[in-house]
């Protein structure tokens, strides 16, 4: 026992106590590569949103009616993505969707997107402020915008099935395209690749 020796065990104490803490604090950290599959709960991760995003990205500007009002405008069309709205069962960030899916348009070279949202907000208020604080020849002129000529929105949902320690998610993603214009719907379409069988140990007694 520590506390044999009177206050020479009770100085030991005190002296492996700092000691004791730091071990239990200690965490181990390793590095991976950003596109490395690191699925540890079982939950939606970076990984499905990627995925999700370029799938369902390439099969929109591929679609016949999306690849016709891109020949009609005669250059690429110009996407809005919207908001994606989230209907499943956890917590996600479906502004890292909304993301995404604007870098897979960007890097398709086939469409063109514009800001919206609070980014817009702020663009605006800054070009209104140029017309009082900038110089004419620098200020950036108002009611110049490049309008979209299509809608992006969407939602995630997810099926769970269990019995047992055996738990399935299935995660919905859809994806729909609206002509700004007239609101005819262009293209829909639904991802559900993502599929995760979720296996809990037992507890042992």
């Amino acid at each position: 026992m520590f506390f044999h020796g009177g206050n020479g065990g009770i100085r030991r104490l005190c002296a492996i106590l700092p000691l004791l803490f730091l071990i239990t604090a200690c965490a181990s950290v390793k590095r991976v590569d950003s596109d490395t599959v690191t699925d540890l709960s079982g939950y939606w991760n970076d990984t499905d949103v990627r995925i999700v995003c370029d799938s369902l990205i390439k099969a929109c500007l591929d679609f016949p009616r999306v690849t016709a009002e891109s020949g009609r405008l005669g250059r690429n069309p110009v996407f809005l993505v919207g908001s994606f709205r989230n209907e499943s069962d956890e917590h996600l960030d479906t502004g890292i969707i909304a993301t995404t899916m604007e870098v897979a348009i960007f890097n398709s070279g086939k469409a063109d997107f514009v800001a919206g949202g609070a980014t817009r907000d702020s663009l605006r208020e800054e070009r209104l402020d140029q017309q009082s604080n900038a110089s004419e020849e620098t200020a950036k002129r108002l009611a110049n915008e490049t309008g979209a000529d299509f809608l992006l929105t969407g939602s995630v949902k997810t099926i769970v099935d269990q019995g047992g320690n055996t738990r399935t998610r299935t995660y919905y993603v859809t994806a729909e395209l609206t002509n700004l214009e007239n609101n005819t719907r262009l293209w829909i379409d639904q991802n559900s690749e993502i599929k995760k069988i979720i296996k809990k140990s037992r507890a042992r007694f």
